[in-house]
């Protein structure tokens, strides 16, 4: 493998929405379905005398970091640096075990995931596309030709597992290869556990991950998309928390919702493959019971009043509309059978102080542009 030039390089990331599975898919086995959307977060990199990075989003500028015994250590006090200075150290790791000379470089990394003007948060899951630009950017600097996607996944996964500790990944997976997939996670425990076993990274991407699936699936142009933000940011790690202490404390309540919802994700993914608009529908409003049943099993309101609000307007119309990820706020997605109907459903929206997104799927994952 060569080095590319030494001239700057800017990646570009989508961002994510999840679709169908939420909270199921931290199971092995079980399937969401998720897509990368049409807002970006950017890294910049190039060739410089000091190590240096700026995270825009934090207002942290020229922070110099080094890599030394395996680790990158950014120069912060800021505890909100640890996952880009796990995602540097993983990609400078595979690095050095290709015998790849690491070089000096300034990365910058700014974003358009959350709202400009007032800096609220839609949930489109920031810390993972910064994560798979980071590594992207760091690969493509140093090699000759832009990293395989599957390599860069799981590079991301293991970054995002060490800084985090848990998570499906399909956020990662989104940003990473773009589109609509139909996904099923590497299981944050396990990977945990490999990576403290292996030798070295190269050793675990050697590895067959056994419980990690991805599949691209096509949406329909005929079938319509509306995004809808609830105007308040989730708590997805308290929400999550309590619905996985239903694996003890109720597990029958819990296993039914895994076979309900396996079964919804199953028939969504089914009709979008066969452009079954009946089964896209019914896929979705299944979805939704299971994670209302669920939610109550937890004593936790995973769909608000808002989000109810949005999910009945868009079967008034025709469709059908769930919460987008944990739930508890961000946004709601809807699949409507027609442009009249997505019309008439943004509109019924505003009136009730829902905010349509410009968002749409986005084909490709992350890119130099």
């Amino acid at each position: 493998m060569r080095r590319l030039s030494n001239s700057m390089l800017t990646i570009q990331v989508p961002g994510k929405l999840m679709i169908a599975g939420e909270f199921a898919v931290l199971e092995p086995h079980h399937n969401l379905a998720v897509m990368a959307v049409n807002r970006f977060i950017e890294v910049t990199i190039a060739k410089s005398e000091r190590n240096l990075i700026s995270l825009e989003k934090f207002q942290l500028t020229d922070l110099q970091w080094d890599f030394e015994e395996n680790q990158v250590t950014i120069r912060s006090a800021d505890n909100r640096v640890n996952f880009v200075q796990e995602a540097m150290t993983v990609a400078c790791m595979y690095l050095e075990e290709n015998a790849i000379p690491l070089t000096h470089f300034s990365m910058q990394v700014n974003s358009d995931l959350d709202d400009k003007g007032t800096g609220k948060k839609y949930g489109l899951g920031s810390s993972a596309a910064v994560v798979v630009g980071v590594i992207t950017a760091i690969l493509q600097h140093h090699l000759y030709d832009k990293p395989d996607p599957s390599l860069v996944f799981q590079l991301a996964a293991i970054s995002h597992v060490k800084a985090q500790g848990n998570g499906s990944g399909a956020d990662v997976a989104a940003s990473t290869f773009g589109g609509i997939l139909n996904y099923a996670s590497f299981q944050a425990e396990w990977l945990r556990t490999q990576y403290k076993q292996a030798n070295s990274i190269m050793e675990l991407l050697h590895m067959d991950w056994p419980y990690y699936q991805v599949k691209p699936i096509a949406l329909s142009e005929d079938v319509h998309l509306c995004i809808g933000w609830t105007g308040s940011p989730a708590s997805t790690g308290n929400l999550v928390e309590r619905i996985l202490r239903l694996r003890t404390s109720k597990p029958t309540a819990y296993q039914a919702f895994l076979q309900s919802s396996e079964a919804a994700v199953m028939m969504f993914l089914n009709g979008l493959e066969n452009n079954d608009f009946t089964a896209i529908k019914q896929g979705i409003k299944q979805n939704r019971a299971a994670l209302v049943t669920v939610g109550k099993e937890a004593h936790t309101e995973l769909e608000t009043t808002v989000i109810k609000t949005l999910c009945d307007l868009a079967e008034e119309f025709g469709g059908a509309a769930k919460q987008s990820g944990a739930g508890g706020g961000d946004c709601g997605i809807a699949f409507m059978p027609s442009a009249e109907s997505a019309k008439k459903l943004a509109e019924a929206w505003r009136q009730q102080g829902i905010i349509p997104l410009d968002l749409l799927p986005y084909p490709n994952g992350a890119k130099a542009i």
